[in-house]
């Protein structure tokens, strides 16, 4: 029986990958190899951070770039392999304990249903697990290789597991895996994540590349609490979508048959950049060892969001990471990471 640990779980490391193009972030390239170093120092504090490089030659830039911010080098696990895109809470491997220890498990990545390159990315997971050494899964369901990004689904280590209808359910927009019904996905939660209840929450945020990411909505903060973000601006074209969401939360159920307890988060006012609206949001945080890293916006609403989060994580130093830039690329610190849980 597998089962995917919580995200507060103790963990050995961290997975991310340093941008070796501007793509994802025209115009702003180089604030974003800065803001990636100030990521990596924070983690690296509390943990190792495995950190995907295109070449021999990016390596070392970055090694000089980490030194000049004191990083401990120490920390760091280089892995030298060439991808499209840094998102690997997406193309990485999702890690699980598995009957034997630890597993890695690889859900197909394909670009988020959207972007023809990506074939670069399809090999991360294989990447991941030899150099940690763990057995790598390809997950099918009725011989089909099934195709789930890690920031469309958010668990609580006990068996229940939340998504979004529009992420995994929408059969027009970004379909990942045509004519899957909710049932159809249940039973690969069950079989590949230990999860025995799904909550099931509606749209995403406006201006999400990825059409519904439960990370940019609802976060688990402990085995019986979720937190997940509102519009207070009723004129808003995110009001009535997570409104939806919020009585949704209040009328599920935890696998116990409890009900679970719901935090609201508020949202930033809108971030534009480039005639483009930006799906930027609190619920995008990164829960490490004695840490929450949490992404700011330069908006009235950071302290708000900042201290519910303290409120939530009582044991945890709460840091928040500017994330004005970050943005840019469609994500912040959630969307840029997976997690590795310890043996």
């Amino acid at each position: 029986m597998r089962r995917f640990p919580a995200e507060w779980e103790k963990q050995q490391g961290i997975l991310l990958c340093f941008p070796h193009n501007g793509n994802d972030w025209p115009g702003k390239y180089h604030a974003i190899q800065w803001a990636f170093v100030e990521f990596i120092k924070k983690i690296s504090h509390h943990e190792t951070v495995y950190l995907m490089v295109s070449d021999e030659n990016l390596k070392s830039k970055v090694a000089d770039l980490l030194t000049t911010a004191s990083v401990d080098l120490e920390r760091i696990k280089f892995i030298v392999h060439r991808t499209n895109r840094s998102w690997m809470r997406d193309s990485g491997p999702i890690i699980v304990h598995g009957e034997n220890g630890l597993e890695a498990l690889n859900f197909n990545f394909n670009g988020w249903a959207k972007y023809s390159n990506y074939k670069l990315d399809k090999h991360v997971p294989s990447k991941v697990s030899d150099l940690l050494k763990l057995p790598l899964t390809q997950v099918v369901y009725k011989g089909k290789a099934v195709v789930l990004e890690g920031g469309a689904i958010e668990v609580n280590g006990k068996g229940t597991l939340i998504t979004s209808e529009e992420c995994l359910l929408d059969q027009k927009t970004q379909v990942r895996n045509p004519g899957f019904t909710k049932q159809d996905y249940e039973a690969i939660f069950k079989e590949y994540l230990g999860i025995s209840n799904t909550i099931w929450v509606g749209n995403g945020i406006i201006g999400d590349d990825t059409h519904g990411h439960i990370d940019d909505l609802c976060r688990f903060v402990n085995d019986s609490t979720i937190v997940t973000v509102i519009e207070n601006d009723k004129n808003s074209p995110n009001y009535e979508a997570l409104q939806d969401n919020l009585t949704r939360l209040q009328s599920s159920f935890l696998e116990d048959g409890e009900k679970p307890r719901i935090v609201t988060l508020p949202m930033p006012k809108p971030i534009i950049f480039d005639e483009v609206t930006l799906p930027a949001s609190y619920a995008n945080f990164l829960i490490i060892n004695n840490s929450v890293l949490v992404p700011v916006f330069n908006d009235s609403n950071d302290r708000i969001a900042l201290n519910i989060l303290a409120e939530c994580f009582p044991n945890r130093e709460i840091i928040g990471i500017s994330a004005i830039d970050l943005i840019w690329g469609f994500g912040t610190l959630h969307c840029l990471s997976q997690q590795i849980p310890a043996h």
